[in-house]
């Protein structure tokens, strides 16, 4: 799905780490992308809110989650500062997951309690106004207005 952006990319999670994990040129496919024209925005948690440490202790998983947004973070700096690319971290509580390319997209809802690998995925694909994939892009907005930019 990602290759095949030309215009948006898209991740709103806490952490992601197997983006970086399992696709160990993630990095290089951004900024491949961003050179071709691709906008490319990354949201983060921010390790310190007290969203993420709610979330580690309704998933009973303590500081993992903050551990894991830090190593986002570290994972990410390659590509700070790099031009059409920009990663940001956020303190919101997510309801859901983000993973967008252009008009399709991939939202993780988040069951209470539970891991996000252990949760449902949809695959939505844009095909009107005002679906349930502009209802997911619009939370990516949301959330991106609240954010903070990563720097280099």
């Amino acid at each position: 799905m990602f290759e095949r952006a030309q215009t948006t990319i898209e991740v709103m999670v806490y952490a992601a780490v197997f983006l970086h994990e399992q696709m160990p040129d993630w990095n290089d496919l951004l900024r491949a992308k961003a050179v071709a024209g691709c906008r490319v925005r990354i949201l983060i948690g921010d390790p310190d809110s007290q969203a993420v440490r709610l979330r580690g202790e309704e998933e009973k998983f303590g500081h993992g989650i903050e551990s894991r947004c830090r190593l986002a973070r570290l994972h990410y700096a390659p590509v700070l500062g790099v031009e059409g690319i920009d990663v940001a971290q956020h303190a919101t509580t997510l309801y859901n997951s983000v993973y967008r390319a252009d008009g399709e997209l991939f939202a993780n809802t988040h069951v209470y309690g539970a891991n996000a690998y252990a949760n449902p995925v949809f695959h939505l694909r844009r095909r009107e106004e005002q679906g349930m994939f502009d209802a997911y892009a619009a939370s990516f907005e949301v959330v991106w207005s609240t954010a903070e930019p990563i720097r280099e």
